[in-house]
């Protein structure tokens, strides 16, 4: 029985005049809609808004934390099996000629910009030093808190919310689009990952559903790492210049600040975004990239280089030993210590948000992982997407976190570190090490680094959300829809900023994320779906080949 050809068409619809011209006017208007009233709403009633937010996040970590826990198990299992498996780790995404278009070191540069280079450097600092303080391994008594015994714990923890799980997170998503528009001319847009699925089906309204949910997620995504990201930048102009109103009385960024620097971000970035992929974008990435090395070989020579290899090493050792049980371990709920405990440090401090987080980054940056690496292997693609980066994470939080604990742990720091807030421990770090003015000049290099993050997400996530809009078309848009959505994120950052702080951001982004984590996890079954059919269909053309010169050899003789 002959199998069923693959879907290498999707006809969505997209308006062939007036101002929306090229644009699907569902996916597009219905994503401005949603995002206008959310912004309005959140800018006129911000109390309520802060509030019901607030009490959906607690819903979502309630109801669904043991979902994020095994879906994001899923997306690494499914991206290295597809990588390992002879069959499926040789193809080519794209033409078996084809060669890629950026150079690996700008492929990796931009990976690594626009996925977590942000929180990067709020948290290389601010998780190592929390968790050395409570982690589970403290929770449950199996080490002290803030001792040199608790450094293994540490990273062990650190090293999982930002190594394979984060990546392999974005991973699923760009492998699918790579593939289903590289090797089956389909659209570069978030329904095509599901034709295997739903065929025709995403031609219509559910396909439209589809690329909203993606474009909502998208632009909650962004919301939480850009506020986390001017929260750091305002932190660090205070430390530089010294000025009163940019921090409140407990010692955080105001929201004058923020929003400021908000302004700021935004407006270098749609800047960006309008000079398109290839310029704007690419050299930012390999800006941020050169300076990110330049700051980490500074904690290479001057920090605590000893404390730091073995965390490193150790920490990785740790890490690939007890993934797979940590992967899918869900503490639930409980009134019982230390049960209760380890419940609000996996689902509301921790683990959950983390994995909410990367999912509802997870259209942007797997989009645009897609659209960067056309004429990669499956295999490459996978190792080049999730192992380098985890690395990378990895180095970033030892040398960097490290330093930091070990200054607190030997007495140095007197608790400044420890006592900052997870916005200012990279700068308070840097005072410590540093004289007056070095750390200020270190500072403001740390500044010119997020700034460049900053842009690099925000620029190439506008660039993404009008692709999505367009029916995965790739072409550079009228400045116009990118002044508008750079305009939209804006706007919605600032009025969730008011409506609650970082707090209502992330609460916004937890309910964003919860639909696109079921998507993503259709995508990771239609992909293995395709990839088995496509052998199948392999084998029986083979077997017909077979049969043919088997017939034609008995018809000769």
């Amino acid at each position: 029985m002959s199998i069923t050809p693959p879907v290498t068409e999707l006809n969505i619809k997209l308006a062939n005049r007036g101002f929306y011209k090229g644009f699907n006017q569902v996916v597009t208007l219905g994503s401005k809609i949603l995002i206008v009233v959310l912004a309005i709403w959140a800018a006129v009633f911000p109390d309520q808004a802060g509030g019901l937010l607030k009490t959906m996040q607690g819903w979502s970590f309630e109801s669904f934390g043991a979902w994020y826990i095994y879906a994001m198990a899923f997306y690494v299992f499914v991206c290295f099996f597809l990588a390992i498996n002879p069959a499926t780790g040789k193809i080519i995404l794209g033409d078996e000629n084809q060669k890629p278009e950026f150079s690996t070191f700008s492929w990796i540069s931009m990976m690594f910009g626009a996925g977590i280079g942000i929180g990067m450097l709020t948290f290389s600092t601010a998780e190592p030093l929390y968790h050395f303080a409570s982690n589970p391994d403290t929770i449950s008594g199996v080490v002290a808190a803030q001792s040199d015994e608790t450094l293994r714990s540490v990273y062990k923890w650190s090293f999982f919310h930002w190594g394979l799980s984060a990546w392999g997170c974005y991973a699923i998503v760009g492998l699918a689009l790579s593939f289903f528009t590289y090797n089956r001319n389909l659209p570069l847009t978030i329904r095509s990952g599901l034709t295997p699925l739903f065929g025709k089906k995403l031609e219509g309204m559910l396909g439209d559903v589809v690329d909203i949910s993606a474009v909502i997620a998208t632009i909650l995504g962004v919301a939480v790492t850009i506020g986390f990201g001017i929260s750091q930048f305002a932190a660090g102009m205070y430390t530089i210049s010294g000025a009163d109103w940019m921090i409140n009385a407990e010692g955080s960024p105001t929201n004058t600040a923020m929003i400021i620097a908000l302004v700021v971000v935004m407006a270098a970035s749609i800047l960006s975004a309008a000079s398109g992929v290839g310029k704007g974008i690419k050299w930012l990435s390999n800006i941020n990239m050169v300076l990110s090395f330049a700051l980490l070989l500074f904690f290479l020579v001057f920090g605590s280089s000893m404390v730091a290899l073995k965390s490193l090493f150790v920490g990785i050792l740790d890490y690939v030993i007890n993934f797979p049980i940590q992967a899918m371990t869900y503490w639930a709920n409980s009134d019982v210590e230390p049960a209760a405990t380890l419940y609000k440090w996996q689902s509301i401090w921790w683990t959950v948000f983390y994995w909410a987080w990367w999912i509802a980054f997870a259209p942007f940056v797997g989009l645009f992982f897609a659209r960067i690496s056309k004429g990669r292997s499956i295999r490459e693609y996978v190792m080049g997407t999730m192992l380098i980066p985890s690395l990378m994470c990895f180095i970033w939080f030892a040398f960097v976190g490290g330093s930091a604990i070990d200054l607190e742990l030997h007495g140095t720091a007197a608790g400044t570190i420890l006592n900052a807030g997870q916005e200012a421990q990279l700068f308070a770090t840097l005072k410590v090490m540093l004289s007056s003015g070095a750390a200020k000049a270190m500072s403001v290099m740390v500044v010119v680094l997020l700034m460049t993050y900053l842009v690099t997400s925000a620029d190439s996530a506008v660039l993404i959300i009008n692709t999505i809009n367009s029916g995965g078309d790739e072409k550079q848009k009228d400045k116009t829809h990118v002044i508008f959505w750079g305009a939209a994120v804006t706007v919605l950052i600032a009025a969730l900023l008011i409506a609650g702080g970082l707090t209502a951001i992330k609460s916004a982004m937890l309910v964003g994320a919860l639909p696109f984590s079921f998507i993503m996890v259709l995508m990771g079954i239609a992909l293995i779906k395709a990839l088995v059919r496509d052998g199948m269909r392999a084998r029986e053309e083979d077997s017909g080949k077979a049969v043919s010169e088997k017939n034609l050899e008995a018809t000769k003789s």
